[in-house]
């Protein structure tokens, strides 16, 4: 059995919803980041990519050709899309670029949904009522916060540029309008343990939360971290203790809260380690057997119900 048979994926829920899967265009609209602008800093958190800084965007095509070319491979799997901006700090701009840009992303009538990708510290009121609006018209509109870590060391030392408190003000504002919000957690930062993983889970279910997408840390070409891990400083999880931790996690998550991602992957040569996020499949079958052994979403929580 697959994934979608032990945790509430999005998939399930666009089938549930639309009644098939909705592909997501992942879209570069030419954003850039507070952290890298110098408003917070620059050279980005430790675990990005930062080797195309002095060239970046400059041969990205306009956001109708990238839906487009999004259209196209899809082959036929799916008939409508969501728009998902992806790239940097997507609501890091004027508030009249920000619609234009989200408007022209959402006009052809097989784009049923909209997920905006940005930093916790970069959501003005304005910005969430504009997403509210569209949730209104009918989209099916999710804010996607990357958090990484809820621990305060952990962030500083990845130059996140901000804290808990900003990212715990955000989704109240945004769930108070309506807005579903996925949050993304990312296991194996340095520093880290297990515990840290579930402490910083925790920690996003008690403020409350719809979604959430996990990520292994892969090292990446251009990175920070990149020069940490060559030097021999930077050790990285296995396979089987992401997989390990992954699990752990869905097994505490409550049953309505729907995960977008589970694990991550990347190509060479811009992957540098560990190898087996280099392979799409490897990590989401280990975590699948972890969940097929041990229990699926909401384990824990069943368990617990069960004692009283």
């Amino acid at each position: 059995m697959g994934l979608d048979s032990y945790v509430n994926t999005f998939g399930v829920q666009c089938r549930q919803q639309f009644g098939q899967r909705l592909k997501k265009l992942t879209i570069d609209a030419k954003f850039t980041c507070p952290n890298r602008d110098g408003s917070l800093g620059r050279g980005g958190c430790t675990f990005c990519n930062v080797a195309s800084f002095n060239h970046e965007h400059g041969t990205i095509e306009t956001i109708g050709e990238q839906l487009a070319q999004g259209r196209a491979r899809a082959q036929g799997k799916s008939s409508k899309f969501i728009a998902y901006f992806q790239a940097y700090t997507s609501t890091y701009d004027e508030y009249k670029v920000l619609k234009q840009k989200y408007d022209e992303a959402i006009k052809e009538s097989d784009i049923v949904g909209l997920c905006v990708g940005t930093r916790p510290d970069c959501v003005p009121d304005e910005v969430i009522e504009l997403l509210a609006q569209y949730q209104r018209q009918g989209l099916e509109v999710w804010l996607e916060l990357g958090l990484q870590s809820a621990n305060p060391a952990t962030l500083k030392r990845i130059n996140r540029g901000h804290g808990f408190d900003e990212y715990q003000d955000t989704v109240h504002r945004a769930r108070l309008a309506g807005l579903k919000v996925c949050t993304h957690l990312i296991l194996g930062l340095p520093g880290e343990t297990h515990e840290d993983y579930i402490a910083t889970h925790k920690a996003v279910l008690s403020v409350g939360v719809d979604g959430l997408k996990l990520h292994p840390l892969h090292i990446v070409e251009g990175s920070t971290m990149a020069k940490a891990w060559r030097a021999g400083r930077l050790p990285l999880l296995s396979q089987a203790e992401y997989a390990y931790s992954a699990a752990e996690l869905i097994r505490f998550t409550p049953k309505d809260v729907v995960f977008h991602r589970v694990t991550a992957y990347a190509k060479k040569p811009m992957l540098l380690a560990p190898d087996w996020c280099g392979f799409r499949w490897d990590g989401l079958v280990a975590i699948v057997d972890n969940l097929a052994k041990n229990g699926g979403q909401g384990h824990y929580l069943s368990q617990a119900a069960c004692l009283f």
